[in-house]
């Protein structure tokens, strides 16, 4: 033994300011620091809601490994689907309310792409598909929620994990991908990029 100690490994970049992204890394215990990007995230013409969250989580991971390079770099993007429209996070109350009256009832997809690059810059994809239905809201529903901060940041207008888990009827898929971040593609990307296994939120040992 050379009495050297190897250094610890370094932390995952997740470009993503998304406060229900880091909650739910924090949960199972990956080590990650928080650096966000900025992109035009509009979506582009004749786009699919797939396509669309594929495109723009690769275009964050590979921002982000632009100014990080050799980092472990984790993007994801997430919107909601009616038929073929796009519900992104609302841009005023009336438009939550639009958003919330066209879920109200029906099934809708929540798609999320993910992107992790690793140390030697290779870009690995996955794609969440999750089927969610509304029960029939009334508008005094939609109004009550709409006071709550709530919807304003989160794609289509709700939060599942909030007190919109209220409107939910039923789940086919990964919750934690209509949260924003679907464990099921993140452990296979994880496990492909040679990362080390988390500590599942157990303390590290002094």
């Amino acid at each position: 033994m050379n009495g050297k100690l190897n250094p610890p490994p370094q932390r995952l970049i997740l470009a993503s300011a998304s406060p229900r992204r880091r909650e739910l890394l924090e949960m199972i215990g990956l080590p990650f620091e928080v650096r966000p990007v900025n992109i035009d995230e509009k979506t582009l013409a004749g786009e699919s809601g797939a396509q669309a969250v594929l495109r723009l989580a690769r275009t964050k991971a590979m921002r982000a490994s632009e100014l990080f390079p050799g980092r472990v770099i984790l993007a994801a993007d997430t919107s909601v689907l009616v038929d073929d429209t796009i519900l992104g996070k609302p841009e005023s109350r009336q438009d939550a309310r639009r958003m919330l009256e066209m879920l109200s009832g029906r099934w809708h997809e929540v798609a999320s792409g993910l992107s992790l690059i690793d140390r030697e810059g290779v870009l690995s994809e996955a794609l969440s598909s999750t089927k969610v239905r509304f029960a029939d809201l009334s508008a005094k529903e939609i109004s009550a929620y709409l006071t709550s901060d709530e919807p304003y940041d989160k794609a289509g207008a709700y939060a599942i994990q909030g007190a919109a888990g209220w409107f939910v009827e039923e789940i086919r898929g990964s919750v934690s991908n209509v949260i924003g971040l679907p464990y099921e593609q993140l452990r296979t990307l994880c496990l492909r990029a040679g990362l080390p296994l988390p500590s599942f939120g157990a303390p590290p040992r002094s």
